[in-house]
């Protein structure tokens, strides 16, 4: 990791050698410039660090400075140092964009711990936008491969939603693409130049989440003297995303309905609360209600998350979407270990068309990737060991479900090519868990 700079700009000689020698004191690689226009030839749109300046200059004031690295990349930090009669602009700057301004005189501690907030958002904000080149140069524009009515419905509703800046709960099953469609929504947004903050809440040990995610101001951790910028107030101006949702304990989730409520955030140590501009996407496994009956998820918690909330179907209920999808997951897989596309024996065919996929699109993937590579046995057998009521059961299903898909989700015509009553088409769907109205177009 390259080392951040701090482009300090101030044309009082003495003050500038000051903070630049407090700066290197305190460990923070500094470029000190006494003339902005120069300052500003050095600014482009992958500078790594932040930018201090000073508001009174000759040639071009510190309020001009920040307005023309904002042209450049607005999400570069421009902190303002400000003489008493500067306050009013340098709060109007704050506004606009700029990351903080310190009133003279000031305590070149309170300088230096601001200007490392600064970094630390920088970074981030840089990170994620390498994250989002490597996404999309990896899975390209298709995420959410299918042309099964249920799938077509999904990607219509994202569209819709995409742009009314709303929040968002995902439900679906493991390995449904939950974080991809939240990756979608936040492209599809405008959001889209700003972080995207990605939280599995199930990952987070419960000693050190709120560290994580609140963050902290220095010293008010025991052996921290730093602060720290926690993963909500990185997603400021952009997109909080909050996986496995289900996972969070009551304790933290009442200070997630409080930041979510009053859109602002209280690091721990801070004297005050920082306000938030952020769009929050939360993701969870169906069942949300039965933790809120059974006490294990905040009820109040559920109703905020839960303005839109979008389904993300299994493989199981989209099953002629399974050849098309392992196609795609074949081809990534085969440029991804520089291998050759394999062909798809009898076998596979039948095991993509039969079988449940329980592990939905992660598991297709990791079959994807070991016939590629030619590891043990691509496709289970699904033979002598498998009951025949179950097979039977399997083909039951599949026969259905394509016949719906063939029909559009009619049912007087799915009776008439499934040739049986209707009391026993219902039975059926009853028993299989199939809902009609996925295979039904979208009506506009």
């Amino acid at each position: 990791m390259t080392e951040q700079t701090i482009l300090l700009v101030d044309d009082d000689d003495v003050l500038r050698s000051a903070l630049e020698q407090s700066f290197e004191l305190a460990g923070l690689a500094v470029i000190a410039e006494r003339d902005p226009v120069a300052a500003l030839a050095r600014i482009d749109a992958g500078f790594d660090g932040a930018v201090v300046s000073d508001i009174r200059m000759p040639r071009m004031d510190g309020l001009e400075l920040f307005r023309r690295i904002s042209t450049i990349d607005h999400e570069i930090p421009v902190l303002l140092m400000t003489g008493h009669g500067d306050v009013a602009m340098a709060v109007a700057a704050l506004k606009t964009g700029a990351f903080d301004f310190i009133p003279k005189p000031f305590a070149t501690d309170h300088l230096v711990a601001s200007t490392r907030r600064a970094l630390e958002m920088r970074r981030l904000v840089l990170d994620n936008r390498r994250l989002r080149s490597a996404v999309e140069d990896s899975i390209g524009s298709d995420l959410l491969i299918g042309d099964t009515p249920v799938m077509v419905r999904l990607r219509d509703t994202m569209r819709q939603i995409a742009q009314a800046d709303i929040d968002v709960l995902i439900e679906g099953e493991t390995g449904t693409g939950k974080e991809l469609v939240a990756i979608l929504l936040h492209r599809w947004s405008s959001r889209r130049s700003r972080p995207f903050v990605a939280v599995n809440c199930a990952a987070l040990p419960e000693a050190v989440a709120e560290i994580e995610l609140f963050g902290h101001e220095a010293d008010a951790i025991p052996q921290s003297r730093l602060a720290r910028t926690g993963r909500i107030e990185a997603s400021h101006r952009g997109t909080l995303f909050l996986d496995e949702i289900e996972s969070t304990l009551p304790p933290f989730q009442a200070k997630l309905l409080r930041v979510l409520e009053e859109r602002e955030i209280m690091p721990i140590g801070a004297a005050q609360p920082r306000a938030l501009d952020l769009r929050v996407i939360a993701a969870a496994k169906p069942g949300l209600e039965q933790a809120v009956a059974t006490g294990r998820f905040r009820a109040d918690l559920l109703f905020r998350l839960d303005a839109v909330r979008l389904r993300v179907p299994p493989l199981r209920e989209r099953r002629d979407d399974v050849p098309l999808l392992f196609g795609h997951l074949l081809r990534q897989a085969a440029d991804r270990f520089g291998r050759d596309v394999p062909t798809v024996d009898t076998a596979t065919h039948a095991h993509l068309v039969h079988h449940d996929w329980p592990g939905n699109v992660r598991e297709l993937d990791n079959l994807a990737k070991r016939l590629v590579l030619g590891i043990g046995d691509a496709a289970p057998e699904e033979g002598s060991d498998v009951p025949l009521p179950a097979r039977v059961d399997r083909f039951e299903e599949a026969t259905i479900r394509a016949t719906l898909q063939q029909v559009n989700g009619d049912v007087r015509s799915a009776l008439a090519a499934l040739g049986i009553p209707r009391k026993t088409f219902y039975d059926k769907l009853k028993r299989h868990d199939i809902d009609v109205e996925a295979y039904r177009p979208m009506r506009g």
